[in-house]
C-alpha cells in the first residue's frame, strides 16, 4: 500500500492514492491541479523512505474537489461580576483535494 506523509497548511497529513481529504484552505478553483512537495515520509509498500526533513524529489499531486466551510464553533468570553460576555460564531475554511498520484522520487 502506497502511502505519504505530507505538510501542509502547519498540520500533517498521511494520504493515498484516490483518497479525499479536507485540508486547511489553498489557493485554486475547483477542479484544478495542486503540487505538494513537503513529503516527509513515504511508503510503496514495501520500503519506507523518511526525509530529513524532506524527501528529495518526491512530491505528491492532487485535484481540487471543493472549497467550503467546517461546523460552526461558538466562542463564548465571560468574566463573572463585571457585566462581560461575548459570544462570537466562527467557521473555518477548508479545501477538499482527491490525491492523484504519489512520487516519492
Amino acid at each position: 500500500m502506497t502511502y505519504a506523509i505530507i505538510r501542509t497548511g502547519g498540520k500533517q497529513f498521511r494520504v493515498r492514492p484516490g483518497q479525499t481529504l479536507r485540508m486547511p484552505t489553498l489557493l485554486g478553483e475547483a477542479g484544478a491541479q495542486v503540487t505538494f512537495n513537503e513529503v516527509l515520509l513515504g511508503s510503496d509498500g514495501s520500503n519506507v523512505r523518511t526525509g530529513v526533513p524532506m524527501l528529495d524529489g518526491a512530491k505528491v499531486t492532487g485535484e481540487i474537489v471543493r472549497h467550503g466551510l467546517g461546523e460552526k464553533i461558538v466562542v463564548f468570553k465571560f468574566k463573572r461580576r463585571k457585566n462581560y460576555a461575548r459570544k462570537q460564531g466562527h467557521r473555518q475554511g477548508f479545501t477538499e483535494v482527491r490525491i492523484n498520484d504519489i512520487n516519492l522520487g
